[in-house]
């Protein structure tokens, strides 16, 4: 199972559950740790609208993700250049694994 951050765009299959504020991601990824299936890709938007004030951009999403040493592969779908591009920057920091 993957993580679909994102307010606005549906998951693209099945495969995925969705979070849409940083701080619904943040719970379901450690409820997902606690039974022992942790996701296997987190795929990520970087501008959370309305649900910004729920945590901010999904870019504070990887802040979480440094902060609580967590490392999961990411996925971005971000249509924001800028943003995507602070998002990899995070990604490449931290060594985590980046999927296109």
């Amino acid at each position: 199972m993957n993580l679909w951050v994102d307010d606005v765009r549906p998951c693209p299959s099945d495969d995925y559950e969705i979070a849409k504020s940083v701080f619904s991601a943040e719970t379901m990824i450690v409820n997902r740790e606690v039974i022992g299936d942790p996701y296997e890709m987190l795929d990520l938007d970087h501008d959370a609208g309305d649900y910004a004030r729920r945590g901010g951009d999904y870019i504070k999403l990887l802040d979480w993700l440094e902060a609580t040493k967590r490392n999961y592969p990411i996925r971005i779908h971000s249509m924001n250049p800028v943003g995507v591009q602070n998002i990899r920057a995070i990604i490449r920091k931290n060594n985590w694994k980046e999927v296109f």
